[in-house]
Order: C-alpha cells, then sequence, then structure tokens
C-alpha cells in the first residue's frame, strides 16, 4: 500500500475515535441532567412533602425546685402624712408663700427639724402618733398636751410641774425654749376685746385696785369701804391669773407635724422658695417600711404567712429577703372614679399581701415599686426534675417519660411526680428504671416549615 492511502486510513480512524469520545461526553452530560432534572412521579411527591419534624428534648435536672409566685409590690411607711399650710389668710393679708426649703425629697431628718418656712413661720416635726387638729394653747388640756410634753421633754425642754396633758407654765417655758432652738420667736396668745394685751389689761386692773386699797387704808375709811376695795383687789388678781394661765408662747397647728417615729423620710417636697403655698407642701413617712403585694384569687391560695420573700427593686438595683407577714382574707378593690374608670385595671387590686424585710430598707425605698418573688413550696434538698411537658400519662393512669437515647432509640421510663414549680417536676423512676442527670427526655416536636398545624 503507497504511502498516501496509509495517510488517508490514518486520519479516518482519528476521525472516528473523536466522534465516539464527543458522543461519549453528549451521553454522560444527558444522563447527569436526566438525573438531576428528570424524576418520577412518585419521586416528586416524596419531595414534595415537607421533612420529617425534630424532635425537641430537655436535659434531666439534679436540683432543689420552688414554686413560686411573682407580683408586684409598693415599699410604704407605716404612717405617711401630708404637710399643707394651715390656717387661712385675712382679707387684708398677703397669701402664704414660701419662704425657706430646709429639707429635700429622700433626705432623713430628726425630730424638732425644721421642713419649711411659709411667710417666714416654721413647719417643724415632733414625736407623736395622734395628728394635730388645734392649737395647742396655754391652758389647754388633752391628749395632745401631753403628747406634746412628751415631745418637749424628748428635746430637752422640762414641762416643770405641769400636770401631764395640762399647758401651764412650764410648759410655756418648754415651748419658749423650743422656738428659741430652731431660731424663731413664737406667736402668743392674747388680744382682748379691744385688741389688747388681757395680761396686761388685768396686770393694770391689779395695780389699780391696790392704789385704791392703799388710799383707804392710808385716809382711814370706814372698814366696809376697806373691806370692799379688798374684796376688789382679790377679784383682779384672779383675773390676772386667768389672763396668764390662757396667754403666752403657743403652738399654732399650721406650724408642726407629729409623726410617730423618727428618723423620718422626705417622700417628695413640692414646695419652691417664691411659690404660693399651695394644697401640699410636702409628703412625709414614718415608721419601719413595709412591702405591700397583691395576689389574684389563685395566687392567693399558694401563699401564706412565714414564705420567704425576695425583693428587688429595678430603679436602685437593691435584692432583699423578708417573710410574708399576712395575707389578707378578702380582696382589696379600688376607688373608682366616673363610668369609663371600670374598662381599665388599676393598681392595687386583689388580695393584700404584706412582706416584713428580714432587715431594715434602705429609706430611698420609700414610695417605690418592688418585685416581690415569694417561694411557695420546695423539695428541700436536690431532686431529679424534668419539664412538665416531658410528663405523658397513659391509659393505664402511668406517668412516664420519654428518653431519647444518643442512638436514637426512644425509651419510655416510668415515673412518680413529686413538687412542681416554675414549670418543673419532680419525677422518681418507678421499679428502678434508669433515669439520671443529663439524660435527655422528650418535651415535643419542632414542626417544619408550611405545617399548618404549627401556625
Amino acid at each position: 500500500m503507497s504511502k498516501q492511502g496509509e495517510s488517508s486510513g490514518l486520519t479516518r480512524r482519528k476521525r472516528s475515535l473523536t466522534a465516539l469520545a464527543v458522543g461519549s461526553v453528549v451521553l454522560v452530560g444527558a444522563a447527569l441532567w436526566t438525573s438531576v432534572y428528570v424524576k418520577s412521579p412518585a419521586q416528586a411527591a416524596a419531595e414534595a412533602q415537607p421533612p420529617a419534624p425534630d424532635v425537641l428534648t430537655a436535659s434531666v435536672e439534679r436540683r432543689v425546685l420552688a414554686d413560686t409566685v411573682v407580683t408586684r409590690g409598693a415599699v410604704t411607711a407605716s404612717q405617711t402624712v401630708d404637710i399643707a399650710p394651715g390656717g387661712t389668710a385675712a382679707e387684708d393679708a398677703a397669701k402664704p408663700v414660701v419662704t425657706k426649703v430646709m429639707v429635700r425629697s429622700g433626705q432623713t431628718f430628726r425630730s424638732g427639724r425644721v421642713l419649711v418656712e411659709v411667710s417666714g413661720r416654721p413647719v417643724f416635726a415632733l414625736r407623736g402618733k395622734l395628728p394635730v387638729y388645734r392649737d395647742l394653747k396655754p391652758g389647754s388640756h388633752g391628749d395632745d398636751v401631753r403628747q406634746l410634753q412628751e415631745a418637749l421633754r424628748d428635746l430637752g425642754h422640762a414641762t416643770g410641774g405641769d400636770a401631764a396633758g395640762t399647758f401651764g407654765a412650764g410648759t410655756k417655758a418648754a415651748v419658749g425654749a423650743l422656738y428659741a432652738s430652731i431660731g424663731y420667736e413664737p406667736v402668743t396668745t392674747g388680744g382682748g376685746k379691744d385688741g389688747g394685751d388681757p395680761v396686761e389689761s388685768a396686770r393694770d386692773e391689779v395695780k389699780g385696785a391696790q392704789r385704791a386699797l392703799d388710799g383707804l387704808v392710808r385716809d382711814k375709811a370706814e372698814a366696809d369701804e376697806i373691806r370692799y376695795a379688798r374684796e376688789d383687789l382679790a377679784e383682779a388678781r384672779s383675773e390676772l391669773a386667768d389672763a396668764e394661765a390662757v396667754s403666752g408662747p403657743m403652738v399654732p397647728a399650721s406650724e408642726v407635724v407629729f409623726l410617730s417615729g423618727f428618723p423620718a423620710r422626705v417622700d417628695s417636697m413640692t414646695a419652691k422658695v417664691g411659690a404660693a403655698a399651695g394644697e401640699k407642701l410636702a409628703t412625709v413617712s414614718a415608721g419601719k417600711l413595709v412591702v405591700t403585694g397583691y395576689l389574684g384569687a389563685q395566687e392567693k391560695d399558694l401563699i401564706r404567712p412565714g414564705q420567704k420573700v425576695q425583693v428587688l427593686s429595678e430603679v436602685y438595683g437593691d435584692e432583699l429577703t423578708g417573710t410574708v407577714s399576712a395575707v389578707a382574707n378578702t380582696p382589696t378593690v379600688p376607688e373608682t372614679e366616673g363610668e369609663g374608670a371600670a374598662a381599665a385595671t388599676p393598681a392595687g387590686q386583689g388580695y393584700a399581701v404584706t412582706v416584713k424585710p428580714d432587715r431594715a430598707l434602705p429609706g430611698r425605698l420609700a414610695g417605690q415599686d418592688v418585685r416581690l418573688t415569694v417561694e411557695a413550696g420546695s423539695s428541700g434538698g436536690k431532686v431529679l426534675v424534668v419539664p412538665v411537658s416531658a410528663l405523658s400519662a397513659g391509659a393505664d393512669s402511668r406517668t412516664r417519660v420519654t428518653v431519647l437515647e444518643r442512638s436514637g432509640d426512644r425509651r419510655r421510663v416510668e415515673v412518680r411526680p413529686g413538687t412542681s414549680g416554675d414549670g418543673y417536676t419532680e419525677v422518681t423512676p418507678v421499679g428502678g428504671a434508669p433515669l439520671a442527670e443529663g439524660d435527655k427526655v422528650v418535651v415535643g416536636v419542632r414542626p417544619a416549615e408550611g405545617d399548618e398545624a404549627a401556625k
């Protein structure tokens, strides 16, 4: 065969091999395309279904189990008093105005402290449980006078030989000493029918009667005239004694507030220097701070005196402890005003629960809203617990949990439930069935996306 023929045959064989290779590539590509994009009806239906839902599990824990009730409460004192400007200004007098403010909101103070000054006159605090309801004047009698005398003696101002509850000379001297100690002149009683001082008028009467008697004696007047003059002098002296008994330093009701204990606290100071003395100058409180919260009907049955309470102030970050001291048997329904008031849910509604702090609460918490966490029940020591949702009851009334093994197998364990609280339940395996801390128990399933049941 010639060289030209051999070359022509070789060329044809190369072309055939190339065509065969190209065809193979095309067939492989077609097969791949078919496997990806061409599916059987069964496969297409299967892939159209949502994937199997995932199993939700939780760990078995060993810890102290407590059932808690969380509610809101307010820190209040045993006594709260609004200080208002007392008395009514005369028609020709200027309206009362605040001239000094001596304390600020949140500050504590002791007995005898001047809190605010109105039109140059002080408003101060003294120890006492009775509220002030009248001016305390010389010659007055009563329990409020006795309270004033005790407060004066507490501050070191003796009331002399005055009987308890009688505003006599000794009490007048003590009141004068009190005002001198705080830097003010006391208001004094007086003012006769003509506007003068009744004591001075009575003294003048005594002087006149004495002079008349002396003249009659000197002139050797008749005995009856001298006797009548002596009677006039005795009467004048009696009137002077009466006038002196009801005259002198007094404590106006507008200048004093009685509080049950000290140090007391200024809850709010609304008075401002230069401003007119409005309906309220300040709010002060005294006595130990306590916490009062409110419970719903269902919560009320879980709470009883003696249970532990955690008190949290979100404002200051204070965390304190206390105990339930009382739970009301009847609900408190706040007063409502207007027709639309009933539609709202006002604060302070429900069964009142009083919390006694384990130690004195800081004064800054007075009037603050706080969170109360009451420990309504406890397992005592550490126990095995599982979420409540892990428990299931069968037709045989037995309670079980389902343990998910690492292999994916599921194992049913019969348990005896115990104390419950905060979404968990104490469990004890029945018949020695294996259940330990760290085991995974099934609590539910997570539906796949698109599952309408999950929506």
